[in-house]
């Protein structure tokens, strides 16, 4: 009777210590399994791209984005990057390893500069690229075509609060820009100027350096 009892006695301390044993086992392969998730979390948290967004690199400052007309998140367009990615400005703008340039799509002398060069002068007042470079030289070299004189003097009327604009614009750079597409159309329509002069001279008076050719 005895051995009986003992032998029970041994069975059920086995049968204990194999049910502690079963569930020491598993709380072991949750914990593991947890730590395996936590460190899958910590390496998509710390992937490059996350490391970019929370310490930006020093050359993301030298080199901005330039404009996405088409970018959801971007806002409104200006009347000016709206007509040129509907095509209403006939050229384009080609990289160059050296410098860039434009592509016209026909002959610029075969253009009519109303409104085309107006809106070019609108441009003017751009920051983003390729928009400034476009509105810059396109309006240089429409002024460089055979017959611009006759094409544009009837325009001055329409042109100068245009440059004038860009003249008054807190942005030093759309200065400069007007500036030098105010030099440039004197030069092509030269004594037709002096009589919208006026309007511009309280625009560039705190630039003394700068000087707009007047004909006699």
């Amino acid at each position: 009777m005895q051995k009986s009892e003992g032998s029970g006695g041994t069975q059920l301390k086995n049968r204990a210590t194999g049910n502690y044993d079963q569930r020491t086992s598993s709380s072991t392969q949750i914990k593991h399994r947890n730590a395996v998730q936590g460190s899958k979390s910590s390496l998509s948290t710390s992937s490059p791209e996350s490391a970019r967004k929370l310490h930006p690199r020093p050359s993301d400052k030298l080199n901005p984005k330039t404009i996405n007309p088409f970018g959801e998140q971007s806002r409104a367009p200006s009347a000016f990057a709206a007509i040129y990615s509907k095509g209403g400005i006939p050229c384009r703008l080609v990289h160059g390893s050296v410098k860039h340039r434009l592509q016209w799509e026909c002959p610029p002398e075969s253009l009519s500069f109303d409104p085309l060069l107006i809106t070019l002068a609108e441009g003017l007042r751009e920051t983003k690229h390729p928009y400034t470079f476009v509105s810059k030289e396109g309006f240089r070299e429409l002024l460089l075509v055979k017959g611009a004189p006759e094409k544009a003097i009837p325009l001055l009327p329409r042109l100068i609060p245009v440059l004038k604009a860009a003249l008054v614009h807190s942005d030093d750079e759309v200065f400069e820009r007007g500036l030098n597409a105010l030099v440039q159309l004197s030069v092509v329509v030269g004594p037709s100027l002096n009589d919208h002069l006026k309007h511009l001279l309280t625009s560039v008076s705190t630039y003394s350096h700068c000087s707009i050719p007047t004909y006699e």
